[in-house]
């Protein structure tokens, strides 16, 4: 769906990069060797980015690293929409209110790192999460999403442990407390 909108492969890539996770940065180099595309392709795409305003940039010595504008008047619409493509919000929408005892969600590894891939994992954090339910609504997701999910549920007390293994993690859904 998003190829139809938006013609440059490079362009999608680098949105799903810098969008789905904005505290992601990265240079020139590492994403020419990440996407297997050459550095003058991906030049031309950032260049466009950071001129709209999409992309902030900042010097490390002789290296440019480039972030999502998390100000830019189009950054959640362009956020969601990358979420819609991947399939994240109908995973979120569909299955999160109907676990029960869920406290958080967060997407890690390439997804979180804005990565396209088959695989969507998600830890979920929570007491009392009723298994039986998730997995039957995984399985339903997966096939609206066209995308393997595997997910891993921690207590609350155990999550911090785990998540500071994933820098990249992702939080997706939060339980809010009733006012």
């Amino acid at each position: 769906m998003l190829e139809t909108l938006i013609t440059s492969k490079t362009r999608v890539k680098l949105l799903l990069k810098f969008f789905l996770n904005s505290n992601t940065t990265s240079y020139l180099r590492d994403l020419a060797a990440e996407f297997g595309t050459s550095t003058n392709a991906i030049r031309i795409e950032l260049n466009r980015l950071e001129d709209a305003g999409l992309l902030n940039t900042r010097r490390e010595g002789n290296k440019k690293l480039f972030k999502a504008n998390r100000k830019h008047p189009l950054y959640e619409n362009i956020h969601n929409l990358l979420l819609r493509h991947t399939g994240i919000d109908h995973l979120v929408e569909k299955v999160a209110k109907n676990l029960g005892g869920l406290h958080s969600a967060y997407v890690i590894n390439s997804f979180a790192r804005g990565i396209d891939s088959e695989e969507i994992t998600v830890i979920l954090v929570g007491t009392d999460i009723d298994e039986a339910y998730l997995e039957n609504a995984a399985a339903k997701a997966e096939a609206m999403i066209s995308r393997r999910i595997a997910y891993i549920i921690v207590s609350p007390g155990d999550a911090p442990g785990l998540l500071k293994h994933h820098p990249e993690a992702l939080l997706v859904w939060k339980d809010l407390p009733m006012c």
